[in-house]
């Protein structure tokens, strides 16, 4: 069994994260539909390297297998994504816990997150064990805010 690494995200690693995206279990979005939302390979490269990003990967190996992304001056966590063969390892628990540290030394509050309102979908039962809470807004496509029920959970 390969041992898994937590890093920070670097460049060099945007590609796969677009891959890594469009291949996880319940919600996975192509590179193509991303595109159209306005989340490129440029934009997310500049995010970066402007520091509006946050963003930690899990590698396996040589491979990205899981990552996770938040957005500094909002505090939104944007996306968790982990390859399906790699559920249930920790990794989206960990690498949801480095960008919420790093969200949480840029005084970002509160610390949010959307994510679909179904009780059946994986993602409903991880965020809420993991202390995160409805904040009672729902986005346009459905999918409710959450927030970090505590900021040192």
């Amino acid at each position: 069994m390969t041992t898994l690494h937590f890093r920070k995200t670097e460049n060099g690693d945007v590609t796969a994260l677009f891959d890594v995206r469009s291949k996880t279990r319940e919600n996975p979005i192509s590179t193509a539909r991303l595109a159209e939302m306005g989340v490129t390979h440029a934009s997310t490269v500049e995010g970066l390297e402007t520091g509006q990003l946050c963003s930690w990967v899990c590698l396996s190996g040589p491979n990205v297998v899981g990552f996770c992304t938040g957005h500094l001056p909002t505090g939104e966590v944007l996306v968790l994504a982990v390859l399906p063969e790699f559920e249930g390892q920790g990794i989206g628990k960990q690498l949801l816990g480095n960008v919420v540290d790093a969200i949480q030394q840029g005084g970002t509050h509160p610390i949010w997150l959307s994510a679909d309102s179904n009780a059946t979908v994986k993602a409903h039962g991880f965020y809420r064990r993991l202390g995160w809470v409805p904040s009672g807004q729902t986005l346009g496509n459905g999918d409710e805010v959450l927030e970090l029920d505590s900021p040192h959970k």
